[in-house]
C-alpha cells in the first residue's frame, strides 16, 4: 500500500484500535518511494523518535541512529509509518499494558480482547491494514503469539541471522527480531531485507526469501505434537490444528504424530528463568527509579529474577546447551515440527490472568532451543476469532519454515481474510 493509504486508514481506525504509540506523519521515506510500508515495535530505535518501550517514561528519549533493521528497510525502499505499542519492556504474552494502555484486538469490535504480546501493536497494525508489514521482537513467542491472536503471519528467525543493534533487550540470550505480515511471502521478504551480518552477533549471510518461497515441500516430513501431549487446548484450537495437519497431508507432506521430546516439553520454565534473570540485570536500575509509574505486573516478572545468581544463570546456560544438543539429535529425521501457536483464542482483556502465561506455553521452546518458527492463520473459531498453526524448523533453517508456511497458506482456506473494521470507525 502507499504511505498515503496507510495514514488514511490509521486516521480512520486507530483512535480505538490504538496500535500506534507514534504515527510518522509525514512518513519516514525509504530511498525509493515505491516500496512497502512498515511499522516498528516501540522497543526498536528510530532516529529522532523516542523509544517508548511501552512505558510512561521513554527508555530512550532521543535515539541518534536507526536500529540496523530499520536502516536496512529504509535503504531497501520501505517506508516507515510509525512506532507500534508493546507490552512494557516486552515482558508479557497477553498484550496488556497497565502503564500506557493496550491495543484492541481488531477481530471483535464489541469486546476488548487480548491482542497477544509483546509485539501487540505490530500485530494489530498489520491485521487492520495499517501497513504491509511490521517489525517485532520475540523472546518467548512475542512475534508468533500476537500473530496468532490477530490472524496474521509471524516469522521468527533463529539467532545470528538478524541484527539486534538498536533493539532494547529483554533477554540477550533469547532475543530475536522477526516480521509480521498478512502473508508468508511479505514476512519472508521483510526477513530477507533485515537479515545478514552486522559485525557483532549477527554472523549469518542474508536470507533468500524467493528460493524458500519457491521450494516444493511434497514428500518432506514433519513431526506433529499429539493433542494429549500439549496440555489443555481449547476445543476449536484442537479441531483447527487437526484440520491443518490434514490439509498438509493432502498437499503431499508427510506428518507423523510424535510425542514431544523432553527438552521441548520442559522448556517453558527454564526459558522463563533466563528471561527474568537476564531481564532483571538489565532493567533493575530503571525499575528502582520508575517503579511508581510502571505496570505492576511487569515489575513482578522482573523481580522474579532478582534471586537468580550468576551461578544460577551459568547452570541455566549449561542446561540449555545440553538440551539443545539432545533436541537437535531427536529432530534429525524431521524437517520441522507442528503445534498450535497458542492453546486458546484471544480472551477478553477483563478475563486475563496476569499471574499465568498460557499463550506462551507452546512458543517458548523455539527461543530456548534456538529454532526458527512461523505462525500462520489456520482458521476462525465459531466466535470469529483467529487461530494460528506454529511451524518450527531446525536451527538456522528459516528456509524450511518459510517453505512449509507458504505451502500451508496455499491450502489453508484462509485466503487473506481480514477483520471487519466498521465497528472501529470514528
Amino acid at each position: 500500500m502507499t504511505p498515503e493509504e496507510a495514514l488514511a486508514r490509521i486516521r480512520r481506525y486507530d483512535g480505538r484500535l490504538k496500535a500506534f504509540a507514534q504515527v510518522f506523519d509525514p512518513p519516514l521515506l525509504g530511498e525509493t518511494p515505491e516500496g512497502p510500508t512498515f511499522a516498528v515495535k516501540d522497543l526498536i530505535d528510530v532516529a529522532g523518535a523516542p523509544t517508548g518501550g511501552g512505558a510512561q517514561i521513554p527508555i530512550d528519549p532521543h535515539p541518534h541512529v536507526h536500529a540496523i533493521v530499520v536502516e536496512r528497510l529504509l535503504q531497501a525502499g520501505w517506508t516507515a509509518v510509525g512506532k507500534t505499542q508493546t507490552v512494557e519492556l516486552a515482558f508479557g504474552a497477553w498484550g496488556t499494558n497497565y502503564a500506557v494502555g493496550a491495543p484492541w484486538n481488531p477481530w471483535d469490535a464489541g469486546v476488548a480482547r487480548a491482542p497477544g504480546g509483546s509485539s501487540s501493536g505490530s500485530a494489530v497494525a498489520v491485521a487492520a491494514g495499517f501497513c504491509d508489514a511490521a517489525l517485532g521482537s520475540d523472546t518467548g513467542g512475542s512475534v508468533r503469539i500476537p500473530a496468532a491472536m490477530c490472524g496474521v503471519v509471524g516469522l521468527k528467525p533463529s539467532r545470528g541471522l538478524v541484527s539486534l543493534k538498536g533493539v532494547h533487550p529483554l533477554s540477550p540470550a533469547l532475543d530475536t527480531v522477526g516480521a509480521l505480515a498478512c502473508d508468508v511471502a511479505t514476512a519472508a521478504r521483510m526477513l530477507a531485507v533485515i537479515s545478514g551480518p552486522d559485525g557483532e552477533a549477527a554472523v549469518r549471510g542474508p536470507f533468500d526469501a524467493d528460493e524458500a518461497l519457491a521450494a516444493d515441500v511434497r514428500g518432506r516430513r514433519l513431526a506433529a505434537s499429539p493433542l494429549d501431549r500439549m496440555g489443555e487446548l481449547h476445543p476449536e484450537v484442537a479441531r483447527l490444528y487437526l484440520e491443518a495437519i490434514a490439509r498438509l497431508r493432502a498437499a503431499g507432506v508427510t506428518v507423523d504424530m510424535v510425542p514431544p521430546f523432553k527438552a521441548l516439553d520442559e522448556s517453558f520454565a527454564p526459558n522463563g528463568l533466563i528471561m527474568a534473570g537476564e531481564g532483571w540485570r538489565h532493567w533493575r536500575e530503571r525499575i528502582a527509579a520508575h517503579r511508581a509509574v510502571m505496570d505492576p505486573w511487569i515489575v513482578r516478572r522482573f523481580e522474579a529474577g532478582r534471586g537468580f545468581t550468576e551461578r544460577h544463570l551459568a547452570e541455566a546456560y549449561s542446561r540449555r546447551a545440553g538440551d539443545q544438543t539432545a533436541f537437535y539429535a531427536w529432530m534429525a529425521p524431521y524437517d520441522g515440527l507442528l503445534s498450535p501457536t497458542c492453546p486458546i483464542p484471544a480472551p477478553p482483556i477483563g478475563e486475563v490472568d496476569e499471574a499465568s502465561s498460557p499463550l506462551s506455553r507452546l512458543t517458548r521452546a523455539a527461543n530456548y532451543l534456538d529454532l526458527p518458527g512461523v505462525s500462520v492463520p489456520c482458521g476462525l473459531t465459531a466466535d470469529g476469532l483467529p487461530v494460528g498453526l506454529q511451524i518450527l524448523g531446525k536451527p538456522g533453517d528459516e528456509a524450511s519454515v518459510v517453505s512449509f508456511g507458504a505451502a500451508f497458506e496455499r491450502v489453508s482456506g484462509w485466503d487473506g481474510r481480514r477483520p471487519d473494521l466498521s465497528g472501529f470507525e470514528g
